[in-house]
């Protein structure tokens, strides 16, 4: 892989804070969070509950705005960006993967896809976005009819449907054992190796970090740790 001076940001955070306010009570749940995204890249965010990790990740989806600081997408700066703007920054250039997956119960896995793919600018068809994770043969069941790592899987191929920028999850694995945890991680891995998608993963477990490029680790709203993962191993030598 290229180093990270040979590639092009695809986000930059700089000194972003976000304070939550309730009367008189503020909460700080960022305090000056500078962070850059490269393409291609793939970053696990660690943390304790409460440290920033969510906020943060939201801020860079467009689903949320900084207090102070200024966040860019290339040269999109999305600090000062109207509601109007952040819906197309969304849905031309974001996917997201939360932990509970989100599908509607009553459509396909691949009318679920559908329902992105149909509004998207040049989006994969549904059956290569349920192709990709594993899912070809499984395409026209429910939700129902799908173990909760397959529900997970549809919901990533939904998400990269639309051939996004950047990829955001915020503890995609959390809701998961670790057998279908695993095959949710190689779900992703493989978006990141092939595609080229930059990633941003959240987890609560520190194994999780061994897969990525880089880990940042945050602790009561700020980054306390920056640094590229030495050796990375494959989705299934992560131990649970």
């Amino acid at each position: 892989m290229q180093s990270n001076s040979d590639r092009l940001p695809v986000f930059k955070a700089e000194a972003v804070t976000r304070v939550y306010r309730s009367g008189t009570v503020e909460v700080w749940a960022l305090r000056g969070v500078d962070l850059s995204l490269v393409e291609g890249e793939m970053v696990v965010l660690l943390g304790a509950s409460g440290s920033g990790k969510s906020t943060l990740v939201n801020i860079l989806g467009g689903l949320d705005l900084p207090s102070g600081g200024r966040v860019f997408f290339r040269d999109q700066e999305l600090s000062g960006a109207s509601d109007r703007q952040l819906t197309a920054f969304r849905r031309d250039h974001v996917g997201f993967v939360f932990q509970f997956y989100n599908l509607v119960p009553s459509l396909t896995a691949r009318e679920n896809i559908a329902l992105v793919t149909e509004i998207a600018q040049d989006p994969m068809t549904p059956e290569e976005a349920l192709d990709r994770v594993g899912l070809a043969n499984r395409m026209d069941h429910f939700p129902a009819e799908l173990s909760g790592g397959e529900q997970q899987r549809v919901a990533i191929a939904r998400a990269i449907a639309k051939r996004p920028d950047v990829l955001l999850c915020d503890e995609p694995t959390g809701a998961l054992d670790s057998k279908t945890g695993v095959q949710v991680l190689d779900a992703l891995h493989q978006v990141n190796r092939d595609l080229g998608t930059a990633t941003v993963l959240i987890t609560h477990n520190a194994s999780i970090q061994r897969i990525a490029h880089r880990v940042v680790v945050l602790a009561d709203g700020r980054i306390v740790r920056d640094e590229v993962n030495p050796t990375r191993v494959q989705p299934g030598e992560v131990s649970w």
